[in-house]
């Protein structure tokens, strides 16, 4: 049969969505589904990625540029500030036992020194995407044991940094040699940095204050600075991972940056699919003896003795029983970096494909099962609790942090939404408003107020508002078709909240109610309403009282 990239795409996209449906019934991440779609997909059964080889290995790249793109931009060091030193502490400290464990066992799977090197690198990281997703789920980021769990991950993306340079840089060889193109390596990478910077801190800025309007603009140029950024690094003797990471970090600082991350993900996902699809379909299994059976016992390292360490670690900073147990359960699904870092360093000739499939398999081992241990972790530790108890009262003691949280949430600012906030400030309320125009958003921050840029509509920026324990919800927007869904996403959330929106047609009201308004506003009906009451108090013919009102008018618009 002709040979059709196609068709290829389409069969391995239909396997995939397949895959997913089962994966989702069993309540498991996506990401199990993908790295399932390639060992179906690959050679050892479907072999459907035979040929266009060169293709899907640029596939892959997108999706390896997008997500240490998107990581480089949601890199949080304020938050990492405000959990102090001890997450950096344990971050450090359980990475290196991990290795130090799991080096000696990656040697006695017969692997080189190098191949043990680095499967027990990448055995030290926990899954960002699947972790993050499953807190989000449980809505825990902002519980004692979340927020260390993310401060944890935060450390172990800077490590993951580190190592990148370090790949990046292991071809420091050309520059000892004395050739001019290794003395002018380092020179050239020192250009290239300087202008990033100086790029992030003078030009960046410049652009976006007046692209960030168009949703549309603000994404292409986006990616194109993206890929542009990773490329220029990738020229000065970088790796593109870590250009990736530097072009996010350069645009992690904006205003801008929730909606920034909202547009890339969908696009990042995409490409994604097709990675661990990749990375699934080079598990080779023609020695399953040698690849099953190391890949178990990681994966015990992984469940068990990863958590067992971290618990430890915890405890020693005196963190309470149930906080350090389930910190400590979060940490053991194999990580996105594991794959990032031996697909890189396999792409340079010093791993097998016998260190990639050990790590694949492992990886869907340990994200089925710790998708089940996060989900249930309250139960599991209440199981454990007689266990604990054995070793008498627990001496620790730690209060729940609250996280950043507001009375009242304001969607769209501009006309009926500015009257509303002067009312919230003069009743003392704890607001925070939400609008999709920067200048709005540049002027709420500069007189002092809390103000989020963004689409009201993207539910990816939704999750990134602290909407569970608001009051009140307000939306001026005026599309009923994004009311509805920010209002579907906040039910979702906060059942308690009120929520008023804002109509210009009647005929939507309905449709609102459902998506669970409690009130809706129609200019046309009120302003009606209360020229009728004007004209029952008799003071139509007034002329100077309408030129009161007339002032009065003059101040909102």
């Amino acid at each position: 049969m002709e040979y059709n990239i196609f068709l290829q795409i389409s069969a391995l996209l239909a396997v995939t969505v397949g895959l997913a449906f089962i994966i989702k019934f069993l309540k498991q991440p996506l990401l199990a589904a993908y790295l399932a779609a390639g060992l179906v997909c690959g050679p050892l059964f479907l072999n459907l990625l035979d040929g266009g080889t060169n293709l899907y290995q640029a596939f892959a790249d997108f999706g390896v540029v997008l997500l240490l793109f998107v990581i480089g931009l949601d890199l949080n060091f304020s938050y990492l500030k405000k959990i102090g030193k001890t997450a950096v502490s344990i971050g450090l400290w359980q990475f290196a036992l991990n290795f130090i464990l799991t080096f000696p066992l990656a040697l006695s799977f017969g692997l080189s020194l190098k191949g043990a090197f680095f499967l027990s690198l990448a055995a030290c990281f926990s899954s960002t995407i699947v972790i993050l997703k499953l807190l989000n789920d449980k809505q825990d980021e902002e519980s004692v044991y979340g927020r260390y769990t993310i401060g944890l991950l935060l450390v172990q993306d800077l490590i993951s940094i580190v190592i990148l340079t370090l790949l990046s840089f292991s071809s420091v060889s050309n520059v000892l040699s004395g050739s001019l193109a290794g003395l002018l390596a380092p020179l050239k990478a020192v250009v290239v940095i300087l202008f990033i910077v100086l790029a992030a801190k003078f030009i960046l800025p410049f652009i976006l204050e007046r692209i960030a309007a168009s949703g549309e603009f603000l994404f292409i140029f986006t990616v194109a600075w993206c890929f542009g950024a990773a490329a220029l690094m990738y020229m000065a003797g970088f790796s593109l991972e870590l250009g990736a990471i530097a072009a996010g970090l350069s645009l992690g600082s904006s205003r801008y940056h929730l909606e920034i991350g909202s547009r890339i993900k969908p696009l990042r996902d995409f490409f994604l699919v097709i990675f661990f699809v990749i990375l699934g379909s080079r598990a080779d299994f023609s020695d399953w003896q040698h690849v099953i059976i190391p890949a178990l016992l990681l994966s015990v390292v992984a469940i068990i003795v990863k958590p067992f360490i971290l618990y430890n670690l915890f405890r020693a900073r005196s963190f309470t029983r149930r906080n350090s147990f389930l910190a400590a359960v979060a940490s053991s699904p194999l990580s996105e970096f594991g794959f990032i870092i031996l697909f890189a360093v396999a792409a340079s000739g010093y791993l097998s494909e016998r260190e990639l499939s050990i790590f694949t398999i492992a990886a869907i081992i340990t994200i089925f099962s710790s998708s089940y241990l996060i989900v249930y972790s309250y139960s599991l530790y209440e199981w454990c609790r007689p266990f604990f108890r054995l070793f008498g009262r627990d001496r620790y003691q730690q209060p729940e942090d609250n996280k950043e949280n507001f009375e009242a949430m304001i969607f769209g600012y501009h006309r009926t939404g500015q009257p509303i906030v002067a009312a919230l400030k003069k009743r003392k309320m704890k607001f925070a408003v939400v609008d999709f125009n920067p200048d709005n958003v540049s002027m709420l921050v500069k007189g002092g107020d809390r103000a989020f840029f963004g689409d009201a509509s993207d539910i990816e920026f939704l999750e990134a508002l602290p909407l569970s324990k608001a009051k009140i919800i307000i939306s001026t927007i005026p599309s009923p078709e994004d009311q509805a869904i920010l209002f579907n996403y906040v039910r979702s959330r906060n059942k308690k909240a009120i929520i008023i929106a804002s109509l210009y047609n009647k005929k939507y009201s309905e449709r609102l109610y459902q998506a669970g308004a409690d009130y809706i506003l129609l200019p046309h009906i009120l302003s009606g309403a209360w020229l009728a009451e004007i004209i029952q108090k008799g003071g139509m013919e007034d002329r100077t009282a309408w030129r009161r009102l007339r002032r009065k008018q003059s101040v909102n618009l």
